[in-house]
């Protein structure tokens, strides 16, 4: 959990000033999002490669070496687009970036290694909840940051990588006996291999496509979000890193504190469709707002949204056995990879699309119409599928 923490903390410093950045190297609104959805494919395809591969390599050499090599390599990442100055460099480095950061997946796959089946739903929500702290206070740090020089942000956030691999060097201990690691096949090192045994596994089928909707409204999103309230509400690097610190509270309160109680009064399947429902609505509402303060509003009266994605991974780690926990991981990784992969070439055009209007035009919230469409897809998607197949059994970890 720390490490996760200090690793979203490094990458949520970034977000708020990331298009910024960019817009030193472009002349309009249009071609800031345009070229924003250019780094955003880059980085997300670079990922979507990346998480099979070192779920795989996770499962053979241990979690613990994996995280190191991608932590030093997000180190690598902040400092190379510090110094970019040409437009090239800064979308090449952000895609080496992806690939390091593809460790998330191992991360998932270190929780599920030290937690029983009955545990993983409410341990992947604490994992959530440092995500959701990691965000809290990234994006915050990185408006101020920002507001003093635009490169200072990803100094800081390289350090901050760096201070993960010494934390990973001397505290981190290995999560998987190597009774458990298996050898890499070619096939596991393929993600699209991934994502057809994610889909074999008992009791997941269909609900790939409720991941892969929630999934790609969520990247829509983020995509978005920053040029979205810069053309809508006219923010900055300080507004959006204070409304990305809202959203970071909320998931926080949620996964860290709301989700234990609510597993113990609802079933996984039945909060996820909850939580899908309540942030088809949450999506819609930003797409609305006609004032800034009314997306604060709809973040914190969208608390259950925040609850879809441990449910859903608790589902499909409890699918998986022991031996093959990181190559589960790595496929649930994989397929948010491959939605990131898409979400730019849909979000970013769209939102170009409607740049040129007036700030107050209802046709601005177009990325978010389109996100409110997916996640309520993805509603659909889950309902008949927990309707037609029961929950997967629990498989218990062997002791050796």
């Amino acid at each position: 959990m720390v490490a996760v923490l200090i690793d979203m903390i490094s990458i949520g410093i970034i977000v708020p000033v990331l298009p910024s950045l960019l817009a030193r190297f472009t002349s309009s609104p249009t071609e800031q999002a345009l070229w924003y959805g250019v780094m955003a494919f880059t980085f997300s395809v670079a990922n979507f490669i990346g998480a099979p591969i070192l779920g795989a390599l996770s499962d053979r050499y241990g979690r613990r070496r994996v995280m190191l090599v991608g932590f030093c390599g997000l180190g690598f990442n902040f400092f190379a687009m510090a110094m970019a100055d040409k437009l090239w460099i800064l979308i090449l480095v952000r895609m080496l970036g992806g690939a390091f950061q593809a460790n998330v997946a191992v991360a998932n796959a270190y929780v599920a290694d030290i937690s029983s089946p009955s545990q993983r739903a409410r341990r992947f929500g604490q994992l959530g909840a440092m995500f959701g702290i990691g965000f809290m206070l990234g994006p915050v740090l990185g408006g101020i940051l920002g507001d003093i020089h635009i490169q200072l942000p990803f100094w800081v956030a390289g350090g901050f990588a760096l201070l993960n691999l010494l934390y990973g060097i001397f505290v981190l201990p290995e999560s998987l006996p190597v009774a458990h690691r298996r050898i890499i096949t070619r096939s596991a090192l393929n993600p699209l291999t991934s994502l057809r045994r994610l889909k074999r596994l008992q009791g997941v089928g269909r609900l790939v496509w409720t991941l892969a909707l929630t999934n790609l409204a969520t990247f829509v999103m983020y995509t978005t979000w920053v040029l979205y309230t810069s053309f809508r509400f006219a923010w900055g690097p300080m507004e959006n890193g204070w409304s990305l610190f809202a959203m970071g509270l909320a998931s926080t309160i949620v996964q860290g504190f709301l989700l234990a109680p609510l597993l113990r009064r609802f079933s996984a399947k039945r909060l996820a469709l909850i939580g899908l429902a309540s942030s088809a609505l949450g999506y819609l509402g930003w797409g609305l707002a006609t004032s800034g303060w009314v997306m604060f509003v709809v973040i914190g009266a969208n608390l259950l949204g925040w609850t879809v994605s441990a449910s859903l991974q608790s589902i499909v780690s409890n699918a998986a056995d022991a031996r093959t926990q990181g190559d589960a991981m790595g496929a649930v990784a994989s397929l948010t990879s491959l939605m990131a992969v898409v979400a730019p070439v849909l979000g970013a055009p769209l939102m170009a699309t409607v740049a040129h209007l007036p700030a107050a035009d209802w046709r601005v919230g177009a990325p978010m119409y389109f996100c409110a469409l997916l996640q309520f897809t993805a509603l659909l998607c889950a309902a008949r599928h927990f309707a037609q197949q029961p929950a997967p059994t629990a498989i218990p970890l062997q002791k050796h």
